[in-house]
């Protein structure tokens, strides 16, 4: 489902996801009611209408002049603030905002602060949006949502993710330029992100592409067994005849609608990664795979992941699912820079 960014200037989550014009469709959205009005009938024709003159320029908001009586709060600094903003949405050439206000409140080292946002053309409408600080200076709270804070908000995932992100993985050793998807074989979002991720393969060649295994068993009951073949198959077989399997998987993900059709499903996409389907079952079946596919959602939930697909690009989560690649890869560039990764 995509959004105008208008109506999702007060959800802090952007702040974590940026998303300059669009909330990614994730795979526990349900669709839009229909609009009963497409049932009416059609109007009768018009009269000519007069041609229209030119529309007023449009032009950038102006924030209202912050109050210094109204930065009571000793930290987080605006500078700080700016920092945190900038490496959100910096990447997004025509937002602009302005620090309104960073508040005492009545916790003990909780800070309140109020952002003016809006953009450099005029044509959304500016709004304020505010979000509570932590003592701890690293985290930011906003309803039920804990995001990371400070200059750097994103480099504690990053390092979390070197460290732990093992999955099979397309491009570079190197992990300067990480780019981690936690995905869902029996996800159809996840499905529709793949030629997405085919493209970040292709521009990115200095990128290191892994696929993590996120698979959600409460509403895909056949993902954890296809998580635990894409495990044995990159055993047995490396990162190229893992590729091979989840392309097969994800093109004939209906057949996973149920247990005798993710058998065919699984055995066939083994087969077309050239392994023998009776040497994966059985690597399938032991405790370690399990632990392993186990430990890949404890690392997803752990970093803050509620939704697939997700990718993570050096520490920064984006949900992909229905992204325009246009607005991925430019995110991917602007982490890359900050990060000082040279993409030649």
């Amino acid at each position: 489902m995509i959004r105008p960014f208008a109506r999702l200037l007060s959800a802090i989550a952007l702040i974590a996801l940026f998303v300059p014009v669009f909330q990614a469709a994730a795979q526990q959205q349900v669709p839009p009611a229909p609009d009963s009005s497409a049932q009416q009938a059609p109007a009768a024709p018009a009269e000519p209408a007069a041609e229209p003159s030119a529309p007023a320029p449009a032009a950038a908001p102006t924030f209202p002049k912050p109050d210094p009586a109204s930065f009571t709060a000793a930290s987080p600094t605006k500078e700080t603030v700016d920092a945190f903003l900038t490496a959100n949405w910096g990447f997004d050439e025509s937002r602009v905002w302005q620090v309104e206000a960073i508040l005492k409140t009545p916790a003990d080292g909780v800070s309140k602060v109020v952002i003016y946002v809006g953009d450099k053309s005029g044509k959304e409408k500016p709004g304020a949006l505010s979000f509570f600080v932590l003592p701890d200076g690293k985290h930011v709270v906003s309803g039920d949502t804990i995001i990371n804070f400070g200059d750097h908000p994103f480099a504690e995932t990053r390092e979390k993710l070197q460290q732990s992100a093992d999955g099979p993985y397309r491009g570079s050793a190197s992990k300067d330029l990480e780019l981690v998807e936690f995905a869902d074989f029996q996800c159809p979002h996840c499905k529709e992100a793949q030629a997405n991720m085919d493209k970040l393969v292709t521009d990115f060649p200095k990128a290191r592409v892994v696929f993590q295994n996120f698979p959600i068993a409460a509403i895909h009951p056949q993902s954890v067994r296809a998580s635990e073949y894409g495990l044995c198959v990159n055993q047995l077989g490396g990162s190229s005849a893992f590729f091979q399997f989840a392309a097969a998987v994800f093109d004939g993900q209906d057949g996973l609608a149920n247990a005798d059709g993710a058998t065919l499903t699984l055995n066939s996409a083994v087969v077309k990664a050239g392994l023998d389907p009776e040497k994966v079952s059985a690597c399938a079946a032991t405790p370690e795979i399990k632990a392993r596919v186990d430990a890949s959602v404890k690392l997803a939930i752990d970093i803050g992941i509620d939704g697939v697909p997700t990718l993570v690009i050096n520490g920064r989560g984006v949900p992909i699912g229905q992204i325009p690649y246009d607005a991925l890869k430019r995110i991917v560039e602007y982490q890359a820079k900050l990060d000082g990764v040279s993409l030649q």
